[in-house]
């Protein structure tokens, strides 16, 4: 049985026994603990833990400093960044994600008990953790203990490999709609500061994320970006040029009303377990932008996105599939690239280039 070895960061020592708690199943062994980030550094070099759960409020050493010396290092341990629910935690956890933390989770607010908080922590960590080490989720796999969504009618690894089609010969570009989760931070921060500052149509983006984090993710890509980003608000023009991230906590869409279209919230129920989620965003595009819909699917665990895609070919628009070997978690884009959805697999270097070559040359 794979197991994977877990060091847990967190400068208070409560918060260090409730993580070893939430972590305890058969898969994971907590093999230690740290209180900062230098104490971290010297344990991670000498018991080789698979995975990093790391705070990033802490004395001495902070997890971002911790993070600066580890890619330094070229040091090769997934990180688990675990983050308070406030504006200032999300801003840290963004910039966490750019130097290269893998996922995040939120700290349990408001839990009406200890057994309470573990069993939150548990819920939203053990899934993570699986899916950061490939050998733990291909074992439960095997053993039957975790079972991948699949469409109606799909048969998950069992369909032909993708062959890309003539992606530039299509026809117009007139949206692009991208999905993407786990490792997303990173892989927008790799692309939408790469598109040009004249491209010429609306980017809508759904990245799994709760309120405050998307926020932070509009403003900092904002920042980097040629385009202007802008978290998405019910009733905002949806303009060429300017790039729209999903509020979390909330669906967004897109609906037309004579020549406007226009961006749309709503709250109902969590689809694929999350809100906001892709499957809704591309159903609301192919509706409104049919075939002139490119569609992208970059890093991200679990099925989300799939359906959406499903929907966006059978109007006739191109998707994009981020590569397995540049994916965090080859899951949203391995779903639909085994479906055989995908017009291509690209690596995450050049998905700026060939989005930008689509919009130029379809119009």
């Amino acid at each position: 049985m794979a197991v994977v070895r877990v060091l847990v960061v967190d400068d208070s020592a409560v918060a260090r026994k409730l993580m070893a708690r939430a972590l305890e199943s058969e898969q994971v062994e907590v093999v230690g603990s740290a209180p900062n980030g230098r104490v971290a550094l010297e344990k991670i070099e000498r018991l080789r833990p698979d995975l990093v759960t790391l705070d990033l409020e802490m004395p001495v050493m902070s997890g971002l400093e911790l993070l600066d010396e580890l890619r330094e290092r070229r040091c090769e341990v997934a990180v688990i960044v675990v983050s308070a629910l406030t504006t200032q935690g999300a801003g840290a956890t963004i910039e966490a994600l750019s130097r290269g933390a893998q996922d995040y989770v939120t700290k349990p607010s408001g839990s009406a008990s200890v057994d309470d908080a573990v069993r939150e922590l548990s819920e939203k960590l053990l899934p993570k953790v699986h899916g950061l080490i490939p050998e733990i989720e291909s074992d439960l796999q095997a053993r039957g203990q975790v079972k991948e969504e699949v469409s109606e009618g799909e048969v998950a690894l069992e369909t032909s490999p993708v062959v890309p089609d003539p992606l530039l010969e299509g026809g117009s570009v007139d949206i692009v709609a991208i999905g993407t989760s786990t490792g997303g931070p990173n892989a927008l921060d790799a692309v939408i500061p790469a598109l040009p500052g004249d491209l010429a149509v609306p980017v809508v983006i759904v990245q799994h994320m709760p309120p405050v984090f998307t926020t932070q993710l509009a403003r900092r890509l904002d920042r980097h970006a040629k385009l202007t980003v802008t978290e998405g608000e019910a009733g905002m023009l949806v303009e060429p040029g300017v790039v729209y991230i999903a509020p979390g906590g909330l669906h967004m869409v897109v609906s037309r009303t004579g020549c406007e279209v226009r961006i749309e919230t709503n709250e109902l129920p969590a689809e694929n377990s999350c809100r906001p989620a892709v499957d809704p965003l591309f159903r609301s595009v192919a509706d409104v932008y049919g075939a002139s819909t490119l569609g992208v699917i970059m890093t991200g665990m679990g099925s989300d996105g799939l359906k959406g895609c499903e929907e966006l070919r059978r109007v006739g628009a191109r998707i994009l599939v981020q590569d397995e070997a540049t994916s965090v978690v080859w899951g949203m884009p391995g779903f639909v690239a085994r479906a055989g959805l995908a017009s291509a697999e690209l690596p995450l270097d050049q998905m700026a280039a060939a989005i930008a070559n689509a919009v130029r040359v379809g119009n």
